[in-house]
């Protein structure tokens, strides 16, 4: 199976108006896109002392602006301004919404874009937005995962009924369903132990970064390591190994000028030449990789849809 890249959009700098959205998405469907991605952050606190976890020095670059449009709302509107490109939520902070709201946000988006969506999830790392938005951060963790298996039983079940800690519910008409089944795939991102536990347990894919301070798996070379570990674990778990997919997000621009990897060993996923990047595109499904999420740049917006465009023609097209 051939790798599939999508975007991954930031909802702030160019990407601050309907028609910059609109033309983003569009452009990238023309270029042979398989998806495209939004972020996620309600609320934005006045001064942050939470690190964002895929910096150096764990500098967040939307602090002291803040902007954010609302992910699924804008995964909404995207969804009725393209027809053939998935839409992936990167990632839904899963405890900032309720579980019930949630799912059904979730499942009308697929509905509605005729099965396009991608459930990309993660537990969070901004403890002051979790206070503002009344979420529990102390127990993220349990929490996720209490809402993904309270999502999979709406979303799967005539007469939904699940109950925990965090969750009740029972008897109740849960409808319309998402068009794609069992559900729409989940990829849960994440480097930690409990994010690869999450993954095995309740995804479809695992969905790191490409740079995290803490598991840089910025090379080829280290993300086959990471993959060996996760198939282990899925195999002590009892679940096939390959019933999971991997799929990577690049957290800095592609870009056609050549960057150099934190410590300096390497040459940075999708910078240089095209020839580069479709090197690392055939080295990244070498060792397991389905999926790549790459990071929109550009100066302006002229900039980002020459980019998704030259990426179409000299990378995309070239693999087909």
């Amino acid at each position: 199976m051939m790798i599939e890249f999508g975007i991954s959009t930031l909802s702030r700098g160019i990407l601050v108006s309907r028609a910059a959205y609109m033309q983003v998405a569009q452009a990238a469907e023309r270029a042979g896109f398989a998806f495209l991605s939004v972020n996620d952050h309600v609320i934005v606190p006045g001064h942050l002392g939470s690190a964002y976890p895929y910096t150096q020095g764990g500098a967040w670059a939307a602090a002291e602006h803040g902007h954010c449009f609302d992910q699924l709302t804008t995964l909404a509107f995207l969804a009725g301004c393209t027809s053939r490109l998935r839409l992936l939520t990167s990632v839904m902070v899963v405890p900032h919404r309720p579980p019930i709201a949630t799912a059904k946000m979730l499942a009308t988006i697929d509905v509605l874009s005729g099965g396009r969506l991608i459930l990309g999830v993660g537990a969070g790392w901004m403890k002051e937005e979790f206070a503002l938005l009344g979420a529990p951060f102390a127990e993220r963790g349990t929490v996720t995962d209490a809402y993904l298996e309270a999502f999979k039983v709406l979303w799967t079940q005539q007469r939904p009924t699940y109950a925990s800690k965090h969750v009740n519910f029972a008897d109740v008409i849960f409808e319309p369903k998402p068009i794609q089944k069992p559900h729409p795939p989940i990829w849960v991102g994440g480097e930690s132990p409990a994010a690869l536990g999450r993954a095995v347990k309740l995804g479809d894919a695992w969905y790191p970064g490409n740079n995290s301070q803490t598991k840089p798996l910025d090379t080829p070379a280290r993300l086959a390591t990471a993959i060996a570990s996760l198939r282990r674990l899925a195999q002590t778990a009892g679940r096939d190994p390959a019933s999971l997919a991997v799929s990577l997000i690049v957290q800095n621009p592609f870009e056609w000028a050549v960057h150099k990897i934190a410590d300096g060993s390497a040459r940075r996923l999708f910078t240089g030449a095209s020839a580069d990047m479709a090197a690392d595109a055939a080295a990244l499904q070498a060792v397991g990789v389905r999926h790549v999420a790459l990071r929109l740049g550009g100066a302006s917006l002229a900039d980002s849809l020459e980019c998704i465009d030259r990426f179409g023609r000299e990378v995309i097209a070239q693999k087909r």
